[in-house]
């Protein structure tokens, strides 16, 4: 399992095991949809004051962009350490970002 910094892919250890997380235009407009916005500008503000709901939404997403969609369709029930998913997130995101 590699990251490719290329596309965006990042690793982060979810549950004990590496994970891809990638932030596509799939995951990003399941993203919006998720947290109810009607476009990006509204995105920024929000990831700042993420509840746990929108985490969850959230890093389902960029798994599901990594191709981890097992992990996502279970993430409620997975055992993540909410603090393992702030920073898969924050380090997704800012991969995506260059």
């Amino acid at each position: 399992m590699a990251a490719n910094g290329a596309r965006g892919v990042v690793v982060a250890v979810l549950a004990g095991a590496g994970r891809r997380l990638c932030l596509t235009l799939g995951a990003l407009a399941e993203i919006e949809a998720g947290l109810g916005l009607e476009g990006l500008s509204g995105l920024a503000e929000r990831m700042r004051t993420l509840s746990a709901r929108d985490l969850l939404t959230v890093l389902s997403a960029l798994l599901r962009g990594g191709g981890e969609r097992a992990l996502a369709d279970e993430l409620d029930r997975s055992g993540v350490d909410p603090r393992e998913a702030a920073e898969a997130v924050a380090k997704a995101f800012a991969a995506a970002a260059g």
